[in-house]
């Protein structure tokens, strides 16, 4: 079965690439950037062009659908590039282009707070996407960049749906009516994703789960199928957000940037500092099947898991990734 995740942050060693393995995992879409400047993130990418050279036995980078078969082939998960927020391109329309020349090929156009480009979904007033934002998505259509809403508002995310000539993805959140985080999205955004080809690839965070660390596999799965009726079969996948072995140093990274010196808790209250623990059925990247198994339970098909799992994402980075 391919498997791919639609997006994970962790503190990556040898040992979780292992895991990867183990686990069957044959993508996954890594964050290079949250709050980094563009020099900050060239520095991002020279780590990673380190580790492809240190770990070549087990990962690659792969900026294509065919690159990722070939991985596959090769017995390696593929590494595909995306950012968390715009401000690698800070305010320079021409570093898209050359970012994606770097591989990367998933952009968020706002972290939590207003960008440059939309608002965050913790802002109070959403006015949309900004003068300089429609310009950008322009130019993410026109070079194979994935516009990216999973930690937008709600205006903004329809509005970035409507104006994109290309399909966007929300990597990683689940439906509202599932858990109602902040980061977690409407029924009206997931019915627009649906119908304009978009992707969501559902959360195994427990901050945007029901009852958190202590949601079962049942509940998920039965989640996924009511998403699956409002959106399509066609149209979801994995985005795990699984951030193993981080400290809680990176969440406040996350959270806070240099734009605060006061931590953000964001999803909540002060009891959600610091990293939550993961539900004991996914706990890391050996436990794909589990989701799978699942499914399957669920009364799943096996075709529709598949696509869940892996086949959906693959059929969106064939048709997302290149130029138009």
């Amino acid at each position: 079965m391919l498997t791919i995740d639609g997006l994970q942050y962790s503190n990556w060693s040898r040992s979780i690439f292992q895991q990867m393995r183990e686990g069957g995992l044959d993508c996954v879409h890594v964050t290079i950037a949250y709050h980094e400047t563009c020099l900050e993130t060239l520095r991002n990418i020279g780590k990673w062009n380190l580790m492809f050279e240190q770990h070549n036995d087990l990962i690659c980078q792969v900026g294509s659908a065919s690159e990722l078969l070939k991985a596959k082939q090769e017995g390696k998960t593929g590494v595909v590039f995306g950012f968390q927020n715009c401000s690698p391109i800070e305010d320079d329309y021409s570093l898209v282009e050359i970012f994606h020349t770097l591989g990367v090929r998933f952009m968020q156009l706002s972290y939590n707070n207003q960008s440059l480009l939309a608002t965050g979904c913790y802002e109070a007033n959403d006015p949309g996407i900004t003068r300089f934002g429609k310009q950008i998505i322009r130019e993410m259509n026109r070079v194979g960049m994935v516009i990216d809403m999973s930690h937008s508002a709600e205006i903004s995310t329809l509005e970035a749906i409507e104006l994109s000539e290309r399909p966007i993805a929300i990597t990683h959140a689940n439906p509202v009516f599932f858990e109602p985080a902040l980061r977690n999205k409407s029924d009206a955004v997931i019915k627009a994703l649906g119908e304009t080809g978009g992707m969501l690839g559902f959360s195994l965070y427990p901050f945007h789960l029901k009852n958190g660390p202590d949601c079962t596999l049942a509940e998920f799965c039965e989640m996924v199928a009511d998403t699956a009726e409002m959106m399509g079969v066609d149209h979801i996948g994995i985005g795990s957000d699984l951030c193993q072995d981080q400290e809680n140093s990176v969440v406040e990274w996350m959270r806070n940037g240099r734009w605060s010196k006061t931590t953000d808790y964001g999803e909540g209250s002060s009891s959600n500092a610091g990293w939550p623990k993961q539900p004991d059925w996914f706990s890391d990247s050996t436990h794909y099947a589990r989701i799978a198994k699942g499914l399957i339970d669920h009364g799943f098909s096996d075709e529709d898991v598949e696509k869940v799992m892996g086949k959906n994402w693959l059929r969106f980075f064939e048709s997302s990734f290149s130029p138009t």
